[in-house]
């Protein structure tokens, strides 16, 4: 989906050494999408912080505080929690008190890159 929306360059995907991340589909997506898989050292606690602290935000702040009736429902408040209030509006202390997407347009704005286009949160 962000590939899609954003059309960002040189993406790198990120991730633990799980079965589904080593397969042959995956790899052969990757590829496709001209993404380059990286994956983390083996018992490493550390590697994978980044999507520990975010998965514990989506639980604390998201999963804990309501039940849902079908997982529609939990799909589609992840994805508003994600789209809605993550990424555009919660300030993250490892990005300078920012959000990620204000980060992400400061970044490019630095490189003198044309800004991308995010629509603002309804």
């Amino acid at each position: 989906m962000a590939i899609q929306q954003r059309k960002p360059k040189d993406v790198i995907h990120h991730s633990d050494q799980g079965s589904q991340y080593t397969s042959v589909a995956f790899g052969q997506r990757c590829a496709k999408l001209r993404v380059r898989p990286s994956m983390g050292s083996v018992g490493d606690a550390y590697d994978n912080a980044m999507a520990e602290s975010f998965f514990a935000s989506l639980e604390c702040e998201l999963i804990e505080r309501r039940s849902f009736q079908s997982k529609s429902d939990a799909r589609l408040a992840v994805l508003s929690y994600i789209e809605g209030w993550y990424s555009p509006r919660r300030r993250h202390s490892g990005l300078g008190r920012v959000s990620p997407i204000n980060f992400e347009r400061s970044q490019h704005t630095a490189r003198s890159e044309k800004p991308i286009a995010v629509p603002e949160p309804a």
